[in-house]
């Protein structure tokens, strides 16, 4: 029997005014899995966000989260969220900040516990507007840990950490996926997604232009990839190569050759697009990277 999804995300719609923040995005995060949501600045991902914990109303859509709408109490005891803007109270300690918000759940841990394990002295009499970028960025981390959440919301939850800490906070994080929770989060440091993400979503002017494994998105190793124009006709390619290769679109303009690189396989590829009247740009040996994706989905809504 398949377990079902820890969040599921149809069709969503979100307009703001006459402007369109998400255009149909259709998604799911899997149970005790990480998710990434990746995109360029305005992609649509903080209000996709936003709409799953029930901070922001779709337009038209549906959203469940475990099981049920976002927003209820019910579900609000069961998820944490670290978003990028907020979540502090200025004036406040830490400790005194998670002591006031665990009076919101039922079954919280222990604030001083979650503020040792994000690495900030329970004692400190520093407040949270007072703290660098990366100690505020720690306790929104364990504010969110705060409710022992089934569902962990992250919104660029490394922005501002030192190295040490951003490899801290992943080994948290993996540990917290491992032990059964749900993981979904945005990022823009791509080398955190190849670390910690089980499965990718990439998203550009509102929609879902790509999803998958890091391994489906990038290629595998024994690969070439170029770009060129959607839908170009692969089957005389496919029957130039030798009987292992396997070529396929994998998405809209972005082409890859599975098998093990040689200067014949390449010839080959040129002779196709050279026959299909197309100039291949971008071709390379090997994987492509996460960034070269999330660049090019922004190129391509430019």
């Amino acid at each position: 029997m398949t377990e079902s999804p820890a969040l599921s995300i149809e069709h969503l719609v979100v307009l703001y005014g006459a402007s369109v923040a998400v255009d149909g995005v259709s998604m799911t995060a899997d149970a005790s899995k990480v998710t990434a949501l990746l995109g360029p600045n305005g992609a649509g991902k903080t209000t996709t966000i936003e709409v799953a914990c029930g901070l922001r109303a779709a337009t038209s859509g549906t959203v469940r989260l475990l099981g049920s709408e976002p927003g209820t109490r019910a579900v609000s005891q069961r998820i944490g969220v670290m978003l990028q803007q907020g979540g502090l109270y200025p004036t406040a300690r830490p400790l005194e900040w998670l002591n006031y918000l665990a009076n919101l759940y039922t079954n919280h841990a222990d604030p001083s516990e979650l503020l040792e394990l994000v690495g900030i002295d329970p004692s400190t009499r520093t407040t949270t507007r007072r703290l660098s970028g990366g100690e505020q960025q720690r306790v929104k981390l364990a504010a969110a840990l705060l409710p022992n959440p089934e569902f962990l919301i992250l919104d660029e939850p490394t922005a501002g950490l030192d190295p040490l800490a951003r490899r801290n906070l992943l080994e948290a994080l993996a540990a917290r996926r491992d032990s059964g929770t749900s993981i979904l989060l945005t990022t823009h440091q791509l080398s955190d997604v190849e670390t910690l993400a089980d499965h990718v979503v990439v998203i550009a002017g509102g929609h879902v232009i790509a999803e998958g494994t890091v391994a489906e998105l990038t290629g595998a190793n024994d690969a070439m990839s170029f770009t060129g124009p959607p839908r170009l006709d692969l089957a005389r390619l496919a029957g130039s190569l030798p009987s292992n290769f396997r070529a396929e679109e994998l998405r809209p303009g972005y082409y890859i050759v599975h098998g093990p690189p040689s200067p014949q396989v390449m010839a080959a590829i040129a002779t196709w697009c050279a026959e299909q009247g197309v100039m291949a740009t971008d071709l390379a040996v090997g994987r492509r990277t996460l960034e070269q994706i999330v660049i090019d989905a922004g190129s391509d809504q430019s």
